[in-house]
């Protein structure tokens, strides 16, 4: 079969495969990015994009976020409404440096096309549709790709292939562990009502699927992507069926089932995994990287990821620069990119872990979001969390539940 010949490949082209080939884009390297669909193409997600993944986008090409402007299947959001297990909920506004911010709401059929287009303009990148990468090998000098199509070689691969990743399970042979895991379906809906006036995103904390949560995301068009995030050691302890819960909330819930009545699902339930960030893992070695959510790098308290997907593609273009001008793709070498991901990354994934843990306990759930809507202070102390992850850490000390409890 063919062989061709490459400087770096990447596998995958998400949010966290195409920043990185962006972010090569002027590095003289030639980079060759694989993908075993045909774009566009849909994407299991939640479909919300966060400030972060906004604030980065001309981070990657100048014209990114004019580009991203132009997209007529946007929903512009301006916050994120919680509903607790007793179903009191809070309304928590998105901000920005102290002011009001909005995020968006985009298929990532269309998100993810955008950023594979942007590719097209970079002479050094190649894209190749179509590539199912079926065997890695590695030699002393170089990298092999076996796929469908021939033979990729490299000096260094970047794993962005997601969940399933081809590259984690056989060069870091990653393995799903279920409390660092979370399984997850979508359905999109047209014809739910009462959304709150600014289309804040939902989410709903039922006791039965704590430390889960359903969420209801409004689309353009009459349109809504609803949806079910489970822990994987909850779902198997449980015994599970996620399209059963996931329908019986719907149904039982008469605040849920009354804006459902004259929905109708546009598709049957499509499952998928979510490899959490909630530890430290070996996300680098020998001629290799892992980006994204190959690498777990999903915030394990919102499930959002393609702010961090982003992001591991910027830091991973970095240090392949790097590792070519210093001619070390050794493992010892390549440390310095795990290194990095976690000094930017850790100290929020760590907090979040934490959260994810305290929402196992429904009555202090329920107690937070009942204070919050009485409490300015404690409802404030909410909204700079959402926004900061040095200000979320002061959900975990022990002042924020004296507050909630005595003040």
């Amino acid at each position: 079969m063919e062989k061709r010949d490459f400087d770096v490949l990447i596998i995958g082209s998400g949010p966290a495969g195409t920043a990185c080939a962006m972010s090569l884009g002027n590095s003289g390297l030639s980079v060759a990015i694989l993908d075993k669909a045909v774009f566009p193409r849909d994407k299991i997600c939640g479909d919300a994009l966060s400030v972060d993944v906004l604030n980065q986008l001309p981070l990657l090409q100048t014209d990114l976020a004019a580009r991203f402007q132009e997209l007529n299947s946007k929903l512009s959001s301006y916050g994120v409404r919680i509903f607790a297990p007793d179903h009191q909920y809070i309304d928590l506004p998105f901000l920005y440096k102290g002011e009001a911010a909005c995020g968006y709401l985009c298929p990532r059929f269309e998100f993810d096309q955008l950023m594979v287009e942007q590719l097209n303009g970079l002479e050094n990148v190649t894209r190749f549709e179509e590539c199912v990468v079926e065997r890695l090998e590695r030699t002393d000098k170089e990298i092999l790709a076996h796929t469908n199509i021939g033979v990729f070689t490299a000096k260094l691969i970047a794993g962005a292939d997601g969940a399933q990743s081809v590259v984690a399970r056989q060069l870091a042979s990653f393995k799903p562990d279920r409390e660092h895991y979370s399984a997850g379906l979508r359905v999109y809906y047209e014809g739910i009502t009462s959304f709150q006036e600014s289309k804040f995103i939902e989410l709903h904390f039922f006791k039965d699927v704590l430390p889960g949560y359903l969420w209801i995301f409004p689309l353009p068009n009459n349109r809504a992507n609803v949806g079910i995030g489970v822990l994987s050691s909850v779902v198997s302890r449980k015994k599970m069926n996620l399209k059963t819960v996931l329908h019986g909330l719907i149904e039982n819930n008469p605040h849920l089932h009354e804006r459902f009545r004259y929905a109708k699902a546009l598709e049957v339930a499509k499952g998928y995994g979510l490899p959490l960030g909630s530890k430290k893992r070996k996300i680098s070695g020998d001629k290799f990287l892992l980006l994204g959510d190959a690498a777990s790098l999903i915030d394990p308290f919102t499930g959002e990821g393609i702010g961090n997907a982003i992001r591991s593609g910027r830091v991973a273009a970095n240090h392949i620069i790097e590792a070519f001008r210093m001619n070390d793709f050794s493992s010892s070498f390549n440390r310095a990119y795990d290194q990095e991901i976690y000094r930017r990354m850790w100290p929020e994934l760590k907090v979040s872990r934490a959260l994810q843990k305290l929402c196992r306990y429904p009555q202090l759930f329920n107690s937070v979001v009942r204070k919050a809507n009485k409490s300015q202070y404690i409802h404030d102390l909410l909204i700079d969390a959402l926004a900061h992850s040095k200000k979320k850490k002061s959900l975990l000390q022990p002042s924020f539940y004296y507050h909630l409890l005595f003040k």
